[in-house]
């Protein structure tokens, strides 16, 4: 997978590649991320890529100009174009998924001020968000995207490490323990030490419904669990109403 992110802030981007997951997954060759500075694409003189907005109104707004001559630099045949928007689709684990398997090479607009020249979507194949708020520029969410798209590739990190996240199955993903195994008279719960695995594993699942339950109950589809965490959900329902 290759990320092309067009910013105007490239040591943004830079100090946090550079680090972790993403570090070690640029070493392993399973993604390349090129950053492309805005204000090397621009005609104008003093490296301008913003300007007033016609008709008046506060704010600078990203020219169309520099965007597309950056876009053009780096497009492909196999390039998916992205700009970062508070307008756009939210961001989940489901697109997070779908983009790392269905593309080689991302690129990736940081939106900036007040917005940007509307013409710009005329070479926008999606427009994301990552939540229903504003930010004064989109390397957060750039980031956001890469680095959750980055983990799911084959090879970045071992496949056992994100089949239970949070949000795999419509369910959060279980309480996890380690040492000490008493802290302040709080103990890891005995079935964790059993190692007894199926017990474990059949522990782990109803601690994914309790989660789910009782953080984030909207993202239960009843339809798509099984008879036995039916059951589980069942009880914690019957529970909630004594």
């Amino acid at each position: 997978m290759k990320y092309s992110i067009i910013t105007l802030f490239p040591n943004l981007i830079n100090s946090y590649v550079n680090e972790s997951i993403i570090k070690r997954a640029i070493q392993k060759e399973r993604i390349e991320i090129e950053i492309i500075d805005l204000r090397d694409h621009t005609n104008y003189s003093h490296n301008q890529v913003d300007d007033y907005q016609f008709g008046g109104g506060k704010g600078m707004v990203l020219m169309v100009e520099p965007v597309v001559n950056a876009i053009e630099n780096c497009w492909t045949n196999e390039s998916l174009i992205v700009l970062t928007s508070p307008q756009g689709k939210t961001w989940n684990q489901n697109l997070a998924k779908k983009l790392s398997k269905e593309y080689k090479h991302i690129i990736i607009i940081c939106g900036h001020y007040e917005g940007f020249d509307e013409r710009i979507l005329d070479y926008v194949d999606m427009e994301l968000s990552i939540g229903d708020y504003v930010l004064t520029g989109g390397e957060l969410a750039s980031l956001v995207f890469i680095d959750s798209i980055t983990r799911l590739i084959d090879g970045v990190i071992q496949s056992e490490s994100h089949q239970n996240d949070s949000f795999e199955n419509n369910l959060l993903d279980h309480p996890v323990y380690t040492k000490p195994v008493n802290f302040r008279n709080k103990s890891v719960p005995e079935v964790l030490l059993s190692g007894h695995h199926a017990n474990i594993k059949k522990f782990r699942q109803e601690g994914r419904i309790i989660n789910t339950f009782n953080k984030r109950p909207d993202l239960l589809k009843e339809n798509k669990l099984c008879k036995e965490d039916l059951e589980i959900l069942n009880k914690l329902k019957n529970r909630k109403e004594e």
